[in-house]
């Protein structure tokens, strides 16, 4: 059977509101009769943050985790070969679970706001927990000694990245004061300042400091979850991406507001602090995790300039094809 164009665009739309560092959006696609891949755009890569590409292919994993809910949600089954190869299977009525995390790709987003101290349930971490949880993956809640030992370590990081020409310039690549750009942080979601120095939070403005921006007193005890890995390798960064994904679309379904706090996985003298003793459990992603007042959605690229334009793969329909819908707009 074949993917009619119409569910093939809203299926991309929702893959690429996906998660990614500094919202490069690293995607591109090829389509085809009965497959849809996604592999990465080497173009967007962050030298400076990102050298070995293990954000890029956490965002791949995010990236694909969306595209096959999509497509579940629209009735299709799919399964997946290596990284980012989605193969079409049978039609099949999704379960209730399934239209429940496809209907939260939408309203999900990176929430750089204050938190309030209202706590996050058992319950809720559980299922957070269980979202993550795979035969390599992993997610744990860190309790006050770690959570403490991590924060450190997050600043470390962040004075040293201050510091370091090449970061602020690659930062500067990113961002963007007046929000005209589709990728990038613009100055409408780098959140509040910090009227305290109470999170070690990456400060998107760092390059624009005539942007004008609202102070406010961000919590002093974060919740923090930390993703691991069995393996460190591209495969595992991709899988991590998924079971990244699922934590934050359960997270959504909860109404918790989630960020990335990634400083210390982006500096490797720091990150392997944060490996687990006996080495088998690698750290892919921080998170910081709460409730918070509805964050603004990031900006989000025209897809039609990510399908790959091949002789032998599917044509790019046109922008007829491409309707708006309700998974449009939200993101990192």
């Amino acid at each position: 059977m074949e993917l009619p164009d119409r569910t093939a665009a809203a299926c991309v739309r929702a893959a690429v509101t996906a998660p990614s560092m500094h919202n490069t959006q690293p995607w591109l696609f090829r389509l085809g009769t009965d497959r849809i891949e996604i592999v990465t755009d080497p173009r967007r890569a962050l030298a400076v943050v990102d050298p070995d590409g293990r954000a890029m292919h956490l965002s791949l994993g995010a990236a694909v985790c969306n595209l096959r809910l999509a497509l579940a949600g629209a009735g299709w089954t799919s399964r997946l070969e290596g990284p980012g190869l989605v193969l079409l299977g049978p039609r099949r009525e999704p379960s209730d679970g399934v239209q429940v995390l496809a209907s939260a790709i939408g309203h999900r987003r990176t929430n750089r706001g204050p938190y309030t101290a209202a706590p996050v349930g058992d319950d809720v971490l559980d299922a957070l927990r269980v979202a993550a949880a795979g035969p390599d993956v992993r997610l744990t809640v860190l309790d006050p000694v770690r959570r403490s030992a991590v924060l450190a370590l997050t600043q470390a990081a962040d004075d040293r990245q201050r510091g370091d020409p090449a970061y602020r310039c690659e930062l500067a690549r990113w961002t963007d004061a007046d929000g005209n750009r589709r990728d990038g942080v613009t100055a409408r979601t780098f959140g509040p300042r910090a009227a305290t120095a109470a999170l070690p939070l990456r400060d998107f403005g760092l390059t624009l400091p005539l942007v004008e921006r609202t102070a406010a007193r961000f919590e002093q005890q974060p919740l923090l979850v930390v993703l691991h890995s069995r393996r460190d390798t591209p495969a595992a960064w991709a899988a991590a991406g998924r079971a990244l994904q699922r934590v934050l679309l359960t997270a959504t379904v909860h109404g918790l507001a989630t960020q990335p706090m990634t400083q210390a996985l982006e500096v490797p003298d720091f990150r392997r602090y944060l490996e687990d003793p006996d080495g088998r459990w690698h750290p892919q992603m921080i998170l910081r995790v709460g409730h918070a007042q509805p964050a603004p959605a990031g900006p989000r690229r025209d897809i039609r300039d990510m399908v790959l334009r091949e002789p032998d793969q599917r044509p790019l329909p046109r922008s007829t094809a491409f309707p708006r819908t309700t998974l449009a707009g939200a993101g990192r």
